[in-house]
């Protein structure tokens, strides 16, 4: 079902809540598929992980203070949100509430303390979704700003910065901006997938805005590609592999197939490393695949995410800022069926690698291996 801005939102400025998860993310770099769980936020941080929630809240909030300064936000205190509005031209809100205690319930009683407010912005990933949903009195609305490992929910922003466009323009002409109830918000089981085990599963339905090119699509499911071309492709890619080069092979089916041409079980929700054709790494994190880079050489074998399009920045945020620099555009080899690139929500690619400079690089044509000798030229976005 989707309905325009009612003629009561139109009368009043929009009510906009704010929440951030500040260790949202953490667990993508240090490879463990995610945050959630005791014990997983020292273990990230003991494997290096530098958290990256509020740095990407700031960016969409700095969006929304240039296209409207003074706009009012209500946010939750301290690092859950106020922290990140610190120095925008933004006015603040800031909510009263019991010490912090570092859990999803911090999230839960921030939205609830919130009321009714029309939106409720939340930086974090499926598992922050959940607890937004969860809390939202009848009515109310929610905008994800992507920050966590796992985002197959239909509530994120492409990226940041098209969080802050869309953040400006529901508070600019909330008129023009329509809606819809039915945007789909999934999680999956953490342990099953750090076993190697994808278990989705449907929570709920979200209120949402509308805004194809600004809102990123729930993830597809496993789809039937056509295993010959895949292999194919795959076959293809490892055979034209330079030696003396490390390449960086992604989570995924595609990339996936790339190592099994290479005579390696892959990782299938991980990052495998190879160099002259053995496997040097497997279920890499960030700060393992920067060693073993050293000075030489990298190369990227990189999926597409069913419907969402995305090559960098979901799932596979052990693939720093850093490595993608090493390997430049012209080093990203990505794979993808033809029916997969059909049926995405848009026709582009995107990326979000935490580097908005490094995202405008990557933009423009990139040719996707879809079989042997076969590409397409697909657009990667600038988000």
């Amino acid at each position: 079902m989707t309905y325009m801005a009612t003629a009561e939102r139109r009368a009043r400025p929009l009510r906009i809540g704010l929440i951030v998860n500040p260790v949202a993310g953490l667990g993508g770099s240090a490879g463990l598929k995610g945050t959630d769980g005791p014990g997983t936020v020292a273990e990230a941080l003991r494997r290096g992980a530098v958290p990256q929630a509020g740095a990407r809240t700031a960016r969409a909030l700095a969006q929304l203070a240039r296209m409207h300064p003074g706009a009012e936000i209500m946010a939750a205190p301290g690092t859950l949100g106020a922290d990140w509005v610190l120095g925008l031209a933004l006015r603040v809100v800031v909510l009263e509430m019991p010490p912090l205690t570092g859990t999803a319930r911090d999230t839960k009683m921030a939205v609830a303390a919130m009321g009714a407010v029309d939106l409720v912005a939340f930086a974090g990933g499926d598992g922050t979704a959940r607890d937004v949903l969860a809390s939202l009195t009848k009515g109310g609305a929610m905008l994800g700003i992507p920050c966590g490992v796992k985002m197959h929910s239909g509530v994120f922003a492409v990226s940041p910065e098209r969080a802050g466009h869309l953040l400006a323009d529901l508070v600019g002409a909330p008129e023009r901006v329509g809606w819809t109830d039915e945007a789909e918000v999934m999680d999956i089981d953490e342990a099953a997938l750090r076993a190697g085990h994808i278990a989705p599963r449907l929570y709920g339905l979200a209120r949402v805005p509308i805004a194809r090119t600004m809102m990123q699509a729930a993830k597809g499911g496993l789809r039937r590609d056509s295993a010959a071309a895949l292999a194919a492709a795959a076959a293809e890619v490892a055979q034209a592999m330079p030696d003396d080069v490390l390449h960086v092979v992604g989570p995924g089916t595609s990339a996936g197939a790339v190592s099994r041409a290479l005579g390696a079980v892959p990782t299938l929700l991980g990052v495998d490393a190879f160099r002259n054709g053995q496997r040097v790494a497997r279920d890499a994190d960030g700060a393992e695949l920067l060693r073993l880079a050293g000075d030489g050489p990298v190369r990227l074998v990189l999926g597409v995410t069913g419907q969402q399009g995305f090559v960098l920045g979901r799932g596979n945020q052990q693939i720093s800022p850093a490595i993608v620099r090493r390997a430049g555009r012209e080093g990203l080899c990505v794979l993808a069926t033809e029916d997969k690139l059909a049926a995405l929500s848009s026709p582009h690619l995107w990326v979000d690698t935490g580097d908005a400079e490094l995202d405008a690089e990557l933009a423009g044509f990139l040719r996707v291996q879809t079989g042997a000798a076969r590409f397409t030229m697909m657009r990667i976005g600038i988000s």
